[in-house]
């Protein structure tokens, strides 16, 4: 049997279909801000929410951290909106220190707050950032309202993953993402 491992995508989505995925406070908000689809989204948006493996590779400044945010921020809004938001852990996101808080506030913090104001009301997604430098009170509350998207850096995943009492959130995640690898 000679399975292929990776596969290639040949073509990207269409807008429409990619359109037709999104809730319509994100598709809203998208409409509010870009023109059209980013390449990397076009071909990977529709990937992301079936759940494949998804490796995004094009230039600095084309969308890839973004593509993998809106299509999460996408499924978490529509849970949200129907009130079935788990208390769980739905995405990582891993990247070197310097690199997150510029990326973080660009493509997920500034549009959930805008998605926000499209849907006039505050929505209960929980995004927090656990670093070396999360003071104990942090790592305590983020053990009872777990966020639904944990922010945190290579050296810091590794600490939560032999985390007795961490680890079992990280158990159930259905994104990762892995952003400004080297």
């Amino acid at each position: 049997m000679n399975k292929e491992v990776i596969s290639y995508k040949e073509k990207p989505d269409s807008e429409e279909s990619i359109y037709e995925l999104l809730h319509p406070f994100v598709r809203k908000w998208f409409n509010s801000k870009f023109k059209e689809f980013a390449l990397p989204q076009r071909y990977s948006l529709l990937e992301i929410h079936s759940r494949n493996n998804v490796l995004v590779s094009a230039p600095t400044g084309s969308g890839k951290t973004l593509t993998a945010f809106l299509s999460i921020l996408n499924e978490l809004v529509g849970l949200a909106d129907k009130n079935i938001l788990e208390n769980k852990i739905y995405a990582v996101y891993i990247s070197p220190l310097k690199a997150l808080n510029r990326d973080i506030y660009k493509n997920l913090v500034e549009p959930l707050s805008e998605i926000e104001k499209i849907a006039g009301k505050k929505l209960p997604i929980r995004v927090a950032v656990r670093t070396g430098d999360t003071t104990q009170a942090e790592r305590a509350s983020m053990l009872k309202n777990v966020p639904h998207i944990l922010i945190t850096t290579p050296e810091s995943v590794a600490l939560l993953l032999s985390s007795i009492k961490f680890r079992e959130n990280l158990k159930n995640v259905d994104w990762v993402i892995i952003d400004e690898v080297h």
